[in-house]
């Protein structure tokens, strides 16, 4: 099929052929034609499923014939990171249109946005809060927009932006197209849905594919005992890229402390880093700086990267919606990953209505060699460095099983790769389900267990 049948535009299509870009993704052969024809489209996917070049392509070959100097086209993003994915997307695509974009979010100075908006570009991707506020200064001028998209809408309402959302919409022109997307369907999102859309067409691709792509694990234990088994898992991981999941700031850096203590080559992605420092420990991880990456709910919307093997819930997740957000971060782009989960007894409420969304028992397991019965240890007061051999051999496994990933929201088989994706994970061996004594299964890692692999060099 090719993309040939859409019929885009000759300077779209070298766009795609540049890009990389073979097949459309189901999502894109889905959506691409309605939104082509100028319908709206609420469209359910995960991210990694092509969403991006799914919206992305309708609005660059509606705006090649049109006015210049204008905004014609706003996307609304839930962060930076996501923003910045999306921009990227419209910059290699559009390559040859002639046509501009640029990102509008806060953390950063407000120049390079104000002379970006007075130059006269045609598509604006913005997070909602720095939006408004150029909107409230008389910056940015949205009479002239024709195509809205609202990209992970849920994450957006998860962050408290729907408000932000319906004042911005409130400003737009009523006769406009609108495209929304979503991992989920929550209420609200479902509510904003109505309040937005025309008759829309609705696709629904991959929609739980992070549940039946993704190996399930629960690990209970004692609240005391995660910081150890945390330790003890990465020790015994074979390589991979892990995401480490906490439920507040203070934890994620003094976990992140603990790890690096420990000698592992870790990084924090939380609210309080600055924006500099946020999108070192970003590109750090996506380029193997970093195995190992520490974030909360929040500060992890708009990660996107397609080489993680492992998702660790450190603390168990508010929601069934948030589970997924969570591992959908593995097991993307037609790979498998795997997520492993601390449970507390206090936890036990939220395995059940997660056990009941996927319909089925998630396996409960215990990390062989690890004394569950043991007090905390105190973090070591120096990094451990490892014998030249384990040096040898983290190089080693490093360099192995490591597959070629996409962009952001391109899919992951339809661009060469320009960074290291799809890190050798490790899968489970074969193990018993945990019997009620909690006897100790084999490492989930590797059948090596506890050898360290991660240090730095």
């Amino acid at each position: 099929m090719g993309f040939s049948p859409f019929q885009l535009h000759p300077k779209l299509s070298q766009g795609v052929r540049e890009m990389g870009y073979v097949e459309p993704t189901p999502i894109q052969k889905q959506a691409i034609p309605h939104a082509l024809a100028g319908k709206d489209v609420l469209g359910l996917a995960q991210t990694g499923t092509g969403k991006t070049a799914a919206f992305a392509l309708p609005i660059l070959q509606r705006l090649i014939p049109g006015v210049r100097g204008k905004l014609r086209a706003l996307v609304v993003a839930p962060t930076r990171e996501l923003a910045e994915q999306i921009h990227d997307a419209f910059r290699g695509l559009g390559a040859h249109t002639g046509l501009r974009s640029m990102t509008i979010y806060g953390g950063v100075g407000v120049g390079a946005q104000l002379a970006g908006l007075r130059s006269g570009v045609e598509i604006v991707v913005a997070c909602p809060g720095r939006l408004l506020d150029h909107m409230g200064q008389g910056a940015v001028n949205l009479s002239a927009v024709e195509v809205l998209v609202l990209d992970e809408a849920d994450r957006m309402f998860d962050m408290g932006f729907l408000p932000d959302i319906r004042k911005i919409v409130k400003r737009l022109p009523v006769q406009r197209q609108n495209l929304l997307f979503s991992a989920t369907m929550p209420d609200d999102i479902r509510h904003l849905a109505h309040e937005i859309l025309r008759h829309p067409e609705t696709i629904q691709v991959d929609h739980d594919k992070a549940l039946t792509t993704v190996t399930h694990a629960l690990y209970p234990l004692p609240e005391g005992n995660k910081e150890g088994l945390l330790v003890a898992m990465l020790k015994g991981m074979d390589g991979g890229t892990v995401l480490v999941f906490t439920r507040t700031k203070r934890r994620a850096k003094k976990l992140d402390q603990r790890l690096k203590a420990e000698g592992f080559k870790a990084a924090s992605l939380q609210g309080n880093l600055s924006q500099n420092r946020r999108k070192a420990a970003l590109d750090g991880f996506r380029d193997g700086t970093h195995d190992v990456l520490v974030a909360t709910d929040i500060a992890a919307r708009g990660i996107d990267v397609s080489q993680i093997s492992h998702v660790i819930n450190y603390d168990m997740p508010d929601t069934v919606e948030a589970y997924t957000h969570r591992i959908g971060r593995t097991g993307r782009a037609a790979k498998t990953g795997d997520a492993f989960t601390f449970v507390t007894p206090a936890d036990e409420d939220m395995v059940r209505r997660i056990e009941k969304h996927m319909n089925m028992r998630i396996e409960r397991k215990t990390l062989a060699g690890f004394n569950y019965a043991a007090r905390p240890a105190a973090a070591p007061s120096h990094p451990r460095h490892p014998q030249p051999q384990h040096q040898q051999q983290k190089k080693h496994h490093r360099g192995q099983g490591r597959g070629h990933g996409g962009p952001a929201g391109h899919g992951g088989h339809q661009r060469p790769a320009q960074r290291p994706s799809g890190a050798g994970s490790s899968h489970p061996p074969s193990q018993q389900q945990q019997p009620s004594q909690q006897q100790p299964a084999r490492s989930p890692m590797s059948s090596r267990s506890h050898r360290p692999h991660r240090r730095h060099r």
